[in-house]
């Protein structure tokens, strides 16, 4: 019988890869949801923009129901209702039902991340043991995303654009069942505590407008609603911290919040997601299909260099260097690599695959491998076991709210300019802004952790 550890292990990345999966799950099939469902171009990118919005308003309630509810429990009850959210999605026949079917996964995806991370956290004490732990997790996440576009893209050709959501059917039942038997064996330990669903809610829909903001210019909208719907935006941002600093159950803990090493962590954390949460694969998979004229199977295959690349350092490369070298050192590194591959695909948008797709995606994919675990490592290692879920949370809210924003931005400055170079032009400055954030990261914290 396998121990809570390695019974956590499995079970966390099993419920995760679910999740990540469905981040990109829906990419190569873009172009077809469009054409089958008669969508605009920008109204497609919200197939992909509603998941991450659902999953960013709600992740830190979700962390904080992990705390509160148990998270053998909480596994249980949002991984049911992510697969019947897939269930309506893979059946929808108008796009409002389908993206209304996307923002419902993203929110039941929302109480399902957290609740796997704050299970490893909870099940491997700080260390080595939980080094691993977390590189297994995260390289799950990365191979979830890569296999998302893989699967897309033959399901898409074979069968239909709905198998890619109808998938998740057999591996949630699979996780149902084993968060089940994982919430028999192992106890939770639920705290009190409540959750600021206000604070949420004004936090979902600040971002949703700024988000709604950035891609509208795109769509060719009336010139005063973008203004319109960003001056909202900033009335909910501000709405939002007045409310913050008047309720005592804050979305972020106090002693998080106060922490320069998260803070500036989940900074850094938002800049990466901007451009390797969905936009890179986003305009990877219309610039491959439309531009190059790749089958959705040829589009899903040809992101496996961006995957393995990925993952093969992430899982053997980084844990290995994380022994010798400090998270900061191991980040930059990652953005050296990251941003001259980006630059690439500017420059060059045509010609054979090794070098419009196969070198600059490798690049970015070594890129990648070097910077996540040790982001994820930096914003979770000395906090205390009652806001595990809490930071947990918060790494996932960064990286999901970057993506969004990151992909609303690049979305409208495609459009606008008429080209996808600018997309990826905006991702590399993103990429960059990395090493601003992560040079004024501390390598240590002073004084006692989170008390």
């Amino acid at each position: 019988m396998p121990s809570p550890s390695q019974r956590g292990l499995w079970t966390s990345c099993l419920a995760q890869l679910i999740v990540v999966l469905d981040i990109s799950v829906v990419n190569v099939a873009l172009p077809s949801i469009q054409a089958d469902l008669g969508l605009g171009r920008v109204s497609a990118s919200w197939v992909a923009m509603a998941y991450s919005l659902g999953f960013a308003g709600l992740l830190l309630v979700g962390a904080r129901l992990a705390d509160v509810v148990g998270t053998a429990r909480l596994l249980a009850w949002s991984v049911g209702t992510f697969t019947l959210a897939s269930l309506i999605g893979g059946l929808a026949t108008d796009g409002w039902v389908l993206i209304a079917a996307r923002a419902a996964q993203g929110i039941s995806a929302a109480a399902l991340s957290p609740a796997t991370f704050t299970l490893l956290t909870t099940t491997h004490a700080e260390g080595p043991g939980r080094t691993r732990a977390i590189a297994v997790w995260t390289a799950v996440s990365l191979a979830g995303g890569g296999m998302g576009n893989i699967v897309s893209g033959v399901l898409t050709d074979l069968i239909s654009w709905r198998a890619t959501l109808l998938i998740n059917l057999p591996i949630g039942l699979g996780v149902l069942i084993s968060a089940l038997v994982l919430h028999r064996r192992t106890p939770d330990q639920r705290r009190a505590g409540r959750i600021d669903l206000l604070g949420a809610g004004l936090a979902t829909a600040a971002f949703t407008c700024a988000t709604y903001a950035l891609s509208v210019p795109g769509e060719g909208a009336m010139r005063g609603l973008p203004v319109v719907v960003g001056t909202t935006a900033v009335a909910l941002f501000i709405a939002l911290f007045v409310q913050q600093h008047r309720t005592p159950h804050t979305l972020v803990p106090g002693a998080l919040a106060r922490d320069r090493l998260i803070v500036l962590g989940n900074i850094a954390t938002a800049l990466t997601g901007a451009c390797f949460q969905v936009g890179l694969w986003y305009f990877l998979t219309y610039r491959m299909q439309t531009q190059f004229g790749y089958s959705p199977i040829q589009a899903g295959l040809a992101f496996l260099p961006l995957t393995a690349s990925m993952l093969v350092v992430n899982l053997w490369l980084t844990p290995r260097l994380m022994k010798r070298r400090t998270p900061r050192s191991l980040i930059v590194a990652g953005v050296v690599s990251t941003v001259p591959g980006l630059i690439w695909l500017t420059v060059l948008d045509h010609g054979p695959f090794a070098l419009t797709i196969l070198v600059p995606t490798v690049a970015i994919g070594i890129g990648g491998g070097l910077m996540n675990t040790p982001l994820a490592t930096l914003v979770t290692t000395g906090v205390r076991p009652e806001y595990a879920g809490a930071a947990s949370g918060l790494m996932n809210t960064a990286k999901q709210f970057g993506g969004t924003i990151g992909l609303a931005a690049a979305t409208t400055a495609a459009a606008i300019t008429g080209t996808d170079r600018a997309a990826f032009l905006l991702m590399a400055a993103a990429v960059v802004a990395v090493i601003a954030a992560a040079a004024t990261i501390p390598t240590h914290r002073c004084g006692p952790q989170h008390t």
